[in-house]
């Protein structure tokens, strides 16, 4: 009772066939097929080092403020 028969197997890809049909299955793998092959270039373009690496931008924290901050902020006027 556990395990399936052949005939059960046979009826199951039956179903699948009728419900699917044979154009879409075939369709199916062959976009399973480029997703694998486009996964595998991506692996290779990974492994591949940088040739030449971004420079690191930085903010300076020394810099001077304007001379046109604004006193107003915070108070409130009534």
């Amino acid at each position: 009772m556990g395990s399936l028969s052949i005939w059960h197997w046979i009826v199951v890809i039956g179903v699948v066939l009728l419900l699917f049909g044979r154009g879409k299955i075939s369709d199916l793998m062959g976009d399973v097929a480029q997703g694998i092959k486009s996964f595998k270039k991506g692996l290779q373009d990974d492994e591949k080092p940088a040739e030449k690496p971004e420079p690191v931008k930085s903010i300076d924290h020394t810099a001077t403020p304007s001379a046109t901050t604004r006193s107003d902020v915070g108070s409130k006027a009534v």
